[in-house]
């Protein structure tokens, strides 16, 4: 289990291997990728001729102006894709958090807000009419009649026990009787 260790020659000797090679292997990639630009550039760019007469000049912008629109229809398409690819990757890590559970729900407090605040806070400026109910209920005028007056007349206690106090009110319940 003893491990022998390297002298630090020999790493020295090891490092400057490795960075000999990686330094190959780096400018390999960046010719490799110099000729791929260079026959896509070919491919995709002919080189420009410039045309002598008007007519060729005009028939060079026209094509130009198709490659364009073509170049921007791909572009949309692309961006289009990419738009919904980031849609349903978010969608997910939605549904992965729920999976988890590990999102808590907030406490909500409870405020109290009036009918017209609440739909201020919904519809913002557009809200201009109130809710004030008891102004909408109908007023109704109520009217007494002569008979409820009369019960209510006789219905009072205390002016018939005025009446029968004393010997005058006795007397008159003896007369009323009779």
């Amino acid at each position: 289990m003893s491990e022998k260790k390297m002298s630090s020659s020999r790493k020295h000797q090891l490092k400057s291997l490795m960075l000999s090679i990686a330094k190959g292997i780096l400018e390999e990639e960046d010719r490799e990728r110099e000729e791929e630009r260079e026959k896509y550039m070919a491919e995709c760019c002919p080189p420009l001729a410039m045309p002598r007469t008007l007519q060729e000049l005009q028939e060079l912008c026209r094509e130009i102006h198709h490659k364009i629109d073509v170049t921007d229809e791909e572009r949309y398409d692309l961006e289009a894709k990419v738009n919904k690819a980031n849609k349903e990757i978010d969608d997910l890590k939605i549904k992965v958090q729920d999976l988890m559970g590990k999102f808590k729900k907030p406490v909500l407090k409870k405020v109290r807000m009036s009918a017209d605040a609440m739909l201020k806070a919904l519809l913002g400026s557009k809200h201009t009419v109130n809710m004030d109910l008891r102004a909408n209920l109908k007023q109704v005028k109520k009217e007494v009649k002569e008979e409820e007056k009369e019960l209510r007349d006789v219905g009072d206690w205390r002016k018939n026990i005025e009446d029968k106090s004393g010997m005058d009110g006795r007397k008159k319940m003896f007369e009323a009787e009779a």
